[in-house]
């Protein structure tokens, strides 16, 4: 992405706030217009009051000193506080389009992107560009707009003079733009380093359960000094660049100081020009080489702020591989059937995960899919929710096509339970109520009944208001389980999907959970993925998937009799279940 781009599209989210952004750019010639009166102010000073002792102008200058820093002051805070007013909407504005991006983006865009580096593009990222807008955007036009109402006052008072200074000048634009570059470079290795040591942060976190369970906690620690030692090195090179430019300009400035005073002061000496003219000039020569250093900081920052842009735009021209068409209908509720019409998929251009499955689902249905992991099972059931779009082929939902309609008319129809339980550092009344933000709190307590979540629900501290923790951190797996089914049954969707719901639960804890699936299930169409015959067994239909094919379909019974794939993965994995369940007086098969 070039840089003019870049610029052109952080001044596209400035737009809507360009009144703010005029006001503030009047203030701002008025209070630079007032550092050139101040340089100026040194002539009268020195002439009229010291020289020839005028006291009317001993009165007069005080008050327009006075009235001078007043103006500035004024213009001064106006400002600066509408430039901080348009930098933080500016930065409201892109979280809220970046963050809304990034919900719109497939299952396919999370598997690549680590959480810690998103997490770090819409905290960091966005933050540095308020700098390439508030300070930026109006700091370089007002800096700017003082180093020529003061060089106004130096051509004014002496042009020869002033010509000698402006010899200097060329040598302070090199520096600021070489270290800018650079500089900009550094920003960019910074911010992705920054976002590697977020996403550390992240997963060890989130995931300290099992560094300390594998006496991983050494090499964590290792692991995030590492990136914290390259990070260091990094701000290091962009700090030292930082601290010799401002001594170098400094340098350079003294270079023509020190030729101006080498040629005003023999002006002086002989009699070509008067001690105020001399100071006035050295005064405003001096105020000039101020925002000229401010430039080179200011440039810094936009370096940064355009490293930062790059980076968040980047996110932004994403474009989803799942997309809902202009013109997508409603999808009616589901009356007749799902159907799978020679569907094929693959993640990348190599690797097909399903191939030619052809499959009807009739209303009403519970579906097991079996098979070896890998197989396809889960793939196949995010491809009804749309998480993935078909390679070829296609569903249809009563004959449409499910690529026609919306998102919200198709998944407002789908409740999904999963292995990993998704839920929120919130109360279990709003886990529950999440996506139903209608459902009355007798609705809540009839779902949390009927997922047999009841019981321990109203024997938690605060009972339905208690914060459950990130994750559900303070409730049992079997307890979390059962709040994710309450929050299905609540939702009360016609189609179903249970991805291995059950197969990292205990015995007991899975029985729970299994009367409650039995309470989900009821009059819905119901497609289970499971490793446990228990969560099968029931099933109206079972098909078997190997190497992302359908290689079996039919009853448990049958698909026994058959001696095939399934009765493998029922010796295999299912066998103990069996026992289980027949020592419990359950027949198993």
């Amino acid at each position: 992405m070039k840089k003019q781009g870049t610029v052109s599209r952080i001044l596209q989210y400035v737009k809507p706030y360009k009144g703010w952004l005029a006001t503030a750019m009047v203030c701002m010639v008025i209070a630079a217009s007032m550092a050139g009166a101040q340089a100026y102010m040194v002539k009268p000073l020195l002439d009229e009051v010291f020289f020839k002792q005028d006291r009317t102008m001993l009165l007069l200058v005080p008050l327009l000193i006075l009235g001078i820093f007043l103006v500035k002051g004024l213009f001064s805070y106006v400002y600066n506080y509408l430039l901080a007013k348009v930098g933080q909407s500016v930065i409201l504005d892109l979280r809220n389009t970046l963050y809304s991006h990034i919900q719109s983006l497939p299952l396919s865009f999370f598997h690549k992107k680590p959480t810690g580096e998103l997490i770090s593009r819409i905290i960091s990222d966005i933050a540095l560009i308020q700098g390439a807008v508030s300070s930026v955007i109006v700091g370089i036009l007002k800096d700017t707009c003082q180093i020529l109402f003061l060089i106004g006052v130096i051509f004014y008072q002496d042009w020869r003079m002033a010509s000698v200074a402006m010899l200097s000048m060329p040598l302070v634009v090199y520096p600021i733009v070489n270290f800018g570059r650079r500089h900009r470079k550094l920003s960019r290795g910074s911010q992705q380093t920054t976002a590697e040591v977020s996403n550390i942060l992240y997963e060890t976190i989130t995931g300290n359960r099992i560094v300390k369970a594998f006496c991983m906690e050494k090499h964590e620690v290792d692991r995030f000094a590492e990136k914290l030692d390259k990070l260091f090195v990094i701000v290091m090179r962009n700090t030292r660049i930082t601290a010799i430019s401002r001594p170098l300009m400094e340098f350079l400035g003294g270079v023509g100081i020190a030729l101006v005073v080498l040629y005003g002061g023999s002006q002086v000496l002989a009699g070509e020009s008067t001690p105020g003219t001399f100071f006035s000039f050295i005064t405003a020569l001096i105020m000039i080489y101020e925002p000229m250093k401010k430039v080179s900081s200011v440039n810094n920052t936009l370096q940064q702020g355009i490293a930062a842009a790059e980076r968040v735009f980047e996110i932004l021209d994403v474009q989803p591989d799942v997309a809902e068409k202009t013109d997508a209908t409603v999808l009616p509720p589901v009356r007749n059937a799902i159907e799978f019409n020679d569907v094929r998929f693959r993640y990348d251009a190599q690797t097909e995960v399903l191939k030619g499955i052809n499959l009807k689902v009739e209303v009403g249905e519970v579906l097991a899919l079996v098979g070896s992991s890998g197989g396809g099972k889960s793939t196949l059931a995010n491809l009804i929710p749309r998480f993935f779009d078909v390679s070829s082929g296609s569903i249809t939902i009563d004959g449409t096509d499910i690529r026609d309609v919306t998102f919200a008319s198709l998944r407002s129809q789908i409740g999904i339970v999963t292995q990993q339980t998704i839920l929120f550092n919130d109360t279990v009344r709003n886990n529950i109520a999440y996506g139903s933000a209608d459902a009355s709190w007798e609705q809540i307590r009839e779902a949390a009944r009927a997922a047999h979540a009841l019981g321990f629900i109203e024997a938690l501290p605060q009972g339905f208001e208690t914060v459950i923790g990130e994750s559900g951190a303070r409730l049992s797996g079997g307890e979390r389980q059962r709040l994710s089914i309450a929050r299905a049954i609540l939702k009360n969707a016609p189609i179903l999907i249970l991805d291995e719901a059950t197969s990292s639960l205990d015995t007991e804890s899975e029985r729970e959970v299994q009367q409650a699936i039995e309470n989900l299930v009821q009059s819905r169409t119901t497609f289970v993925i499971a490793h446990r015959l228990s969560t099968i067994r029931k099933a109206d239909r079972i098909i078997v998937i190997q190497d992302g094919a359908i290689v079996e379909e039919g009853t448990h019974e049958s698909l026994l009799a058959r001696g095939g794939v399934y009765k493998m993965l029922y010796d295999m994995q299912f066998k103990d279940d069996a026992m289980e369940l027949q020592g419990e007086g359950q027949p198993a098969a």
